[in-house]
């Protein structure tokens, strides 16, 4: 229980604090209306820190992320026994999460519609250009490149390493997330945009499902391929 309980506090606040950054840049009305991508990608960063510091300190590993929690496993550098606490965890942390951002922001959703910023991207990621095998690669690279860096800092849950994470969060936003929002995460994506497409979120746009398998597969597979070269090397 304290590895579901971790994950789901820990990626509860990822989202709040994360999506919350999204309805603040895009939403009328907030004083953050229209901020940059260095914006996005620091908060992005510090929501990542301040999550992992929360799932440590609640006893779980601060995976917050199934890319990170199945690529361990499936190489051993995770026991296979803790996956479904972690992702369930992880699932409905990141959708209550969705739905506190969407209490938090009511009343700007009330004053946006879709073409003025009311969007799933509020919440999810969407591609720059849309072009799927693209699309996936550059998920697939980002997240291989995350994964990898992440198995090689030993335990981050502690000290100062949570902001180590946050930093390489930031860094893969800025150098490899401009092209899909760089989802890293599936639970980060899916939970979000479940809440988007099912609670009562006033003027909504399209959830976009049938872009979503892009950040749920990407993801994966650079989390495999990150954790299968990482056991390669040792």
């Amino acid at each position: 229980m304290n590895g579901f309980i971790g994950e789901f506090f820990g990626t509860l606040i990822l989202i709040v604090l994360g999506a919350g950054t999204g309805a603040s840049l895009n939403l009328k009305k907030t004083y953050g209306t229209g901020s940059n991508w260095t914006f996005v990608s620091i908060a992005w960063g510090l929501a990542v820190t301040m999550g992992v510091y929360v799932a440590g300190a609640l006893g779980s590993d601060g995976h917050l992320n199934p890319a990170v929690t199945v690529g361990f496993a499936a190489f051993g550098f995770f026991p296979w026994d803790q996956v479904v606490p972690y992702l369930l965890g992880q699932f409905l942390g990141a959708f209550v999460g969705a739905a506190i951002v969407i209490v938090q922001f009511y009343p700007h959703f009330l004053a946006t519609k879709p073409a003025e910023g009311n969007t799933v991207g509020i919440f999810a990621t969407r591609p720059a250009i849309n072009n799927p095998v693209f699309n996936f690669l550059s998920e697939t690279i980002a997240t291989w490149a995350f994964v990898f860096i992440l198995l090689n800092l030993g335990n981050f849950t502690q000290g100062l390493k949570p902001f180590i994470v946050g930093t390489l969060i930031t860094v893969v936003g800025m150098g490899l997330g401009t092209t899909t929002g760089f989802a890293l995460n599936p639970a980060r994506d899916w939970g979000p945009r479940l809440a988007y497409t099912l609670l009562p979120v006033p003027n909504r746009g399209q959830a976009e499902w049938s872009y979503a398998w892009v950040p749920m597969c990407g993801p994966l597979v650079g989390g495999l391929l990150a954790a299968g070269l990482q056991a390669i090397l040792q």
